[in-house]
């Protein structure tokens, strides 16, 4: 009944390989998580406009991204918009989704942490002669930042994780991309994915300890 043969030299002769992909998939996490981070504070400040057209785009972009599935926000942004004549690459249609889908999640974070945050520390400011936005940008944003800095990190997991995404839709210069083309070659599909499942898992390890440093260093007080 179980009759498999392992062959781990070839996954371990492939390592140095695989290890490049996970640079660009790293890569491909933290721009993503740039670009999420800026798209989410804008729809923050939409959804604290007065213009009921901002709120609407805001609220609908979250509700997008929140509500549909990560492939569905990939393919859109790769075959999608590719029928009105905007041809993306792989790349940029997986840095694309997985930023849209960032942004929706954080943006939502920032909303339950500006909750947290007492409207009297903004009236404060705003008796002290500071203007709306210093007030925001002086007082209630670090506390946002600060209430919401566990939530991103989860958010950077899952970008890391989503962006083996990319194979469907032609991406093959990740982690994901160069296992898959590795395995085609030699069909040893055990060897080559636990490899990277475990490249996988130290990444996102990694990173959820250096984020436990970084709140432990910043925000021990």
């Amino acid at each position: 009944m179980f009759n498999y043969t392992f062959h781990w030299h070839q996954a371990l002769r492939a390592l140095p390989q695989m290890l490049e992909g996970a640079l660009v998939t790293l890569q491909i996490a933290l721009l993503s998580m740039a670009i999420g981070l800026a798209c989410a504070l804008l729809l923050t400040l939409m959804r604290l406009s007065g213009s009921r057209v901002l709120r609407g785009a805001a609220k609908t972009w979250v509700e997008v991204a929140r509500n549909t599935p990560a492939l569905f926000q990939i393919y859109m942004a790769h075959f999608g918009l590719g029928s009105f004549g905007i041809h993306l690459s792989p790349y940029t249609a997986l840095l694309v989704g997985i930023a849209f889908n960032n942004a929706g999640y954080l943006a939502e974070n920032f909303r339950g942490a500006l909750k947290a945050i007492p409207d009297t520390q903004t009236r404060a400011g705003r008796s002290l002669g500071m203007s709306a936005l210093q007030a925001f940008r002086l007082i209630v944003l670090p506390q946002m930042l600060r209430i919401a800095f566990l939530p991103i990190t989860n958010q950077m997991v899952w970008a890391i994780l989503m962006t083996s995404l990319g194979v469907t839709v032609g991406m093959n210069t990740d982690l994901a991309g160069i296992t898959q083309e590795l395995n085609a070659r030699t069909f040893r599909t055990f060897e080559f994915f636990a490899l990277a499942a475990a490249i996988y898992y130290l990444i996102a390890k990694v990173v959820t300890l250096g984020a436990r440093l970084i709140a432990w260093r910043m925000f021990r007080y």
